[in-house]
């Protein structure tokens, strides 16, 4: 799974012009699902989003994990995450997974992260033409791979 995550003021999903979700103060997470990904990579990565402490303290120093700043998720699937461009100028998508694959690990994320937060999580629609809107916070913009646990 790949995560790019997003410290926002604020952020919005639409999806034929209809709200699906929206947030203040919290995280924008772009989600990738490729074929390999299994519980395991959903649960560190859900671990690992929820205590990432990149919120300021009172000294301006990435401190604070979300539970600290009673903050927000706004997660949307994004197979693009999983883009190959090595070879010619149109992107290949073959590591993202199929939809019977990564729609109940998406759903399974949902709910791992509720429980970890103790609040809803907002969500955009998989497999939609989503619009995406977001002021980004700092910015603070962090890419998480769970096959390249840096």
């Amino acid at each position: 799974m790949r995560a790019v995550i997003q410290r926002v003021t604020q952020a919005s999903c639409h999806v034929n012009q209809e709200l699906t979700g929206a947030i203040e103060n919290g995280l924008l997470v772009l989600l990738g699902i490729e074929d390999a990904d299994e519980q395991e990579d959903l649960e560190w990565l859900a671990a690992k989003i929820s205590n990432i402490r990149i919120f300021s303290d009172e000294q301006g120093l990435m401190n604070k994990s979300l539970a600290d700043i009673d903050g927000n998720i706004l997660l949307i699937s994004q197979f693009t995450l999983f883009a190959a461009t090595k070879k010619g100028n149109r992107p290949g998508f073959t590591r993202a997974a199929r939809p019977e694959k990564a729609i109940p690990l998406y759903e399974a994320m949902i709910h791992q992260l509720t429980a970890l937060l103790n609040k809803p999580v907002q969500t955009g629609i998989f497999g939609a033409d989503m619009k995406i809107s977001l002021v980004n916070d700092g910015p603070v913009t962090i890419l998480i791979d769970t096959k390249n646990k840096e």
